[in-house]
């Protein structure tokens, strides 16, 4: 394995989850802000690596794989942090309905990819533009949330949380456009 700046910019975003994880829970004063700022510096490194790679001609088998899990463990263990902190103060039946549509998705898409590979059809459920947005939505609105405190008065956390909204209902259409893309290899009459 080729260890180039992209491979070690996604390498990097998956070992950032331990730390922002302890900094969200630690009891000291503006941890979860440093996580925040953690959290957003490997959501850029998102965008770098994949630009770099194509720009360098440093695309591989290891970033093919790495980045798009980088991608769902970053997701994945914030929401869940999120949740968490919502059950403990007796609230978030409603974070938990979002969350559990966006786990889903990812669920059901990367299964979905799998198959789909193993048919020699991967392109054909390649990310699209709603997908795009849908990623772009939920990691402003995870970072506003995991903020947690107004900033300047403004209720970061509610409207991280109204964007995270947006974002589910996003995670839902991408989910059937991509599920639209896949049917005709999912009817028994198709060839294989």
């Amino acid at each position: 394995m080729n260890m180039n700046l992209p491979n070690l910019l996604t390498v990097l975003r998956v070992a950032v989850i331990p730390v922002v994880l302890v900094l969200f829970y630690l009891p000291i004063e503006h941890s979860r802000q440093i996580a925040t700022l953690l959290y957003a510096a490997a959501c850029v490194t998102d965008w770098i690596d994949g630009y770099l790679a194509r720009k360098w001609g440093q695309t591989s088998k290891f970033g093919a794989f790495l980045d798009p899990v980088a991608d769902k463990l970053l997701v994945t263990v914030t929401l869940i942090m999120l949740l968490d902190a919502e059950v403990a103060e007796g609230r978030g039946r409603l974070l938990a309905v979002l969350v559990a549509i966006i786990i889903g998705r990812e669920v059901t898409i990367s299964a979905l990819r799998e198959w789909m590979a193993e048919l020699g059809q991967r392109t054909s459920v390649a990310v699209g533009k709603v997908g795009k947005f849908k990623t772009i939505f939920q990691m402003v609105a995870i970072g506003m949330m995991l903020w947690g405190i107004p900033f300047y008065g403004i209720p970061i956390y509610k409207i991280g949380f109204g964007i995270l909204f947006i974002a589910a209902v996003l995670t839902v259409w991408s989910m059937l456009l991509y599920l639209k893309a896949a049917w005709p290899y999912m009817k028994e009459d198709h060839p294989l």
